[in-house]
């Protein structure tokens, strides 16, 4: 398959909105990644991007919507919890899991009773959703497991050849995926943390649970009611370590320079402060704060990888606001490794 890559035009747009209502694909961008987006009630275009991406069956998709007409599509009931926070967030980067309707098809939920639905900001995402005139189911426009795209470069990398076109709209704002928040229980619970900060979340609706799988791996043999939560997500090809805890630099370099000694390559992912405290070993910064991090993760990963590095270390940040959802990536992209003397200690 030929894949094009054009800029988002007027007739890029058609040409996206018509392959999408003839069943076809393209990769789109969204103010969080890339979206790889086909009809969200067309079951044979949904099982294509999961072909696409080498997706695992059970990792639902998100339906992407651009007026409240696709949401009643899609949805049979919205709490008033859920209403509240779509009127204060959407669009953005804010997804509300709810009761599916008979239309959404059972491989969008993976077998799910409900949908996962987000209205997003990006104007060429919406013009977009809004040409084709159905909802958009749409993953990150990546294979299976690898980084998520933050720029239609990252998109090619992944999917050259595998769908016929890619529209480039420039870098995504947020560098995440959206939070998803269900609101089926007595509280609403973040499923999968993301540019929405449950902070904001609770300064509209009161307390918001947080998913344990948000830092841990899920359990087996529990359904994942969201995407992102299941399988290594987010992984580049060199292997990730967090390091956190007391001195949690000093043993990082140390580590950079154990794995240098025994004929690594390694590479250290660090904050702009921390610079200077690394001498001459191989670094990528990614500014400063959780949010930097956050936007900046995903494209970092795959620039070091491009480097033929065998392990990145990076140091945790505090898990609060953005740093929640930095740090749910940063652990899926290691699969958990960690360093922390504290854990090790109670082992």
């Amino acid at each position: 398959m030929n894949t094009l890559m054009r800029g988002c035009d007027e007739e890029s747009l058609r040409l996206g909105a018509q392959l999408i209502k003839q069943g076809g694909l393209v990769a789109f961008p969204t103010e969080t990644v890339y979206g790889l987006g086909g009809d969200g009630l067309n079951p044979h275009a949904v099982q294509a991007i999961y072909a696409a991406k080498g997706r695992p069956a059970d990792n639902p998709l998100i339906e992407h919507i651009a007026d409240y007409g696709m949401l009643e599509l899609l949805v049979q009931t919205t709490p008033e919890p859920a209403r509240r926070a779509m009127e204060a967030f959407w669009p953005g980067p804010l997804t509300c899991v709810l009761p599916a309707t008979a239309r959404v098809p059972r491989a969008v939920t993976a077998g799910l009773d409900t949908v996962a639905v987000r209205w997003p900001e990006h104007p060429v995402a919406q013009a977009l959703i809004l040409q084709a005139g159905v909802p958009v189911a749409a993953p990150s426009a990546n294979a299976s497991g690898r980084p998520s795209p933050t720029c239609a470069q990252d998109v090619w990398e992944d999917m050259e050849g595998r769908i016929p076109l890619i529209l480039d709209g420039g870098p995504c704002r947020v560098g995440v995926e959206s939070t998803v928040v269900a609101f089926s229980g007595e509280r609403p619970m973040i499923l999968r943390p993301g540019g929405i900060t449950r902070e904001a979340l609770e300064s509209l609706l009161g307390p918001v649970d947080v998913h344990q799988s948000a830092l841990n791996a899920l359990q087996e043999p529990s359904a994942a009611p969201s995407p992102g939560m299941r399988h290594r997500h987010y992984a580049p090809k060199a292997q990730v370590t967090v390091v956190r805890g007391p001195g949690a630099l000093e043993r990082m370099l140390a580590a950079y320079d154990a794995c240098q000694a025994a004929g690594g390559v390694p590479w250290l992912l660090i904050s702009e402060m921390a610079r200077s405290r690394c001498g001459e070993r191989r670094l990528m910064s990614y500014g400063e704060g959780a949010a930097q991090l956050a936007a900046h993760l995903f494209h970092s990963l795959r620039l070091i990888d491009a480097k033929g590095a065998t392990h990145i270390y990076c140091l945790a940040v505090d898990p609060q606001g953005m740093g929640l959802a930095a740090m749910n990536r940063l652990l899926r992209a290691a699969d958990f490794d960690v360093m922390d003397p504290q854990e090790e200690d109670g082992r």
